[in-house]
């Protein structure tokens, strides 16, 4: 799909304006411009290109009231146009999953043979011996949030807000949505147009306390 329309900021200004919103106006997000977050977002990376995250579109006033009884009733469940139940299946790693990719990527000419025979014997290895992560949780989590904060900066340029969340009983959520065993929840994600109360920029860490040289612990300096 072409993506017409046309971002309302720039990428620095997109992530410099975007925060949490506490409230949202009971405006609907267009069509057009949802399919335009959501297929921006999953442009984000994925090792091997599995592509593990899932995504539950939730626009129904009588869901999202479902929802926000699993999620403590916080209000930005309940007013958001939309909220994303945002998952990582970890059948991403399967044999199934693994030949879409190949397919995907042979229909678009730039998969060879041996690269696809590659993938076929070293992503089961790789995940066997998981050697960057204790479980299959914890990758497909990493994964989904990278997908969640590619759509967060691509609905921020559209003048879209949106609300990162992690406050819900996961049991419920699944029951309540008919979640696979094999799907985690990973966060929610509420997306719409901010009302008050707004929440202030609380300020970030200079470079020099996150960021070290060489080795950590070790001072980080620019020339």
């Amino acid at each position: 799909m072409t993506i017409e329309m046309e971002p309302s900021m720039n990428l620095v200004e997109a992530i410099k304006q975007r925060r949490a919103a506490r409230a949202f106006k009971s405006d609907p997000i267009p069509d057009g411009l949802l399919q335009a977050i959501l297929e921006l977002g999953v442009r984000s990376p994925s090792g091997y290109n599995l592509q593990p995250w899932r995504f539950i579109v939730v626009r129904e006033q009588q869901n999202k009231e479902k929802l926000k009884a699993c999620a403590f009733n916080q209000r930005q469940v309940g007013e958001a146009p939309v909220v994303l139940i945002c998952c990582g299946d970890r059948r991403a790693a399967n044999s199934e999953n693994i030949e879409a990719v190949i397919h995907l990527a042979e229909e678009r000419g730039v998969m060879t043979d041996s690269y696809a025979e590659y993938m076929r014997s070293s992503i089961p290895q790789f995940f066997a011996n998981h050697p960057s992560f204790g479980t299959m949780e914890a990758w497909t989590n990493r994964h989904t949030m990278l997908a969640v904060a590619h759509m967060m900066i691509v609905a921020k340029s559209y003048g879209v807000d949106s609300c990162p969340m992690e406050g819900f009983v996961t049991s419920q959520v699944k029951e309540a949505f008919q979640i696979p065993e094999e799907v985690d929840v990973c966060c929610l994600l509420a997306l719409g147009y901010a009302d008050e109360p707004f929440k202030q920029y609380g300020g970030r860490f200079g470079i020099e306390q996150v960021c070290f040289g060489e080795s950590y612990g070790e001072s980080f300096r620019l020339s």
